[in-house]
Order: C-alpha cells, then sequence, then structure tokens
C-alpha cells in the first residue's frame, strides 16, 4: 500500500512574503486592483479571528480572576 506524501509546511507568514516580493509592474491596473481588493479581504478576515481570540483571552482571565 502506498503512503500519500504530505506536502511540506509553510512556515507561519511564508505566504506574506511571497507576496511582498512580487514585481508588481508586471500587473495590469485591473489586476493590481484585484489584488488589492484580495489583500483587503485577507485583512479583514485576519481582524476578525483577532477580535475571537481576543475575546476568548479575555474570557479566560475574568474565568480565573475569579476564582
Amino acid at each position: 500500500m502506498l503512503e500519500d506524501v504530505a506536502e511540506p509546511r509553510r512556515l507561519r507568514g511564508g505566504a506574506i512574503f511571497e507576496v511582498s516580493r512580487e514585481d508588481l509592474e508586471l500587473y495590469a491596473v485591473e489586476e493590481l486592483e484585484e489584488r488589492i481588493e484580495e489583500l483587503k479581504a485577507e485583512i479583514a478576515r485576519t481582524e476578525a479571528q483577532l477580535t475571537k481570540k481576543r475575546a476568548g483571552r479575555q474570557a479566560a482571565d475574568a474565568f480565573f480572576k475569579l476564582g
């Protein structure tokens, strides 16, 4: 039986590093506008996750301070 070979795991932040090194001169105006919208969506997703994690942390802090 053959095992599936897992792809190497990306380092955290690796995608951001790759995106930041792209040559933007190669993109058309429309492509740059689309890229900005995609990046804004990713920022919103990241901010939502941060808010969720902060709320969880605050709840845990409140719980443990009660005792």
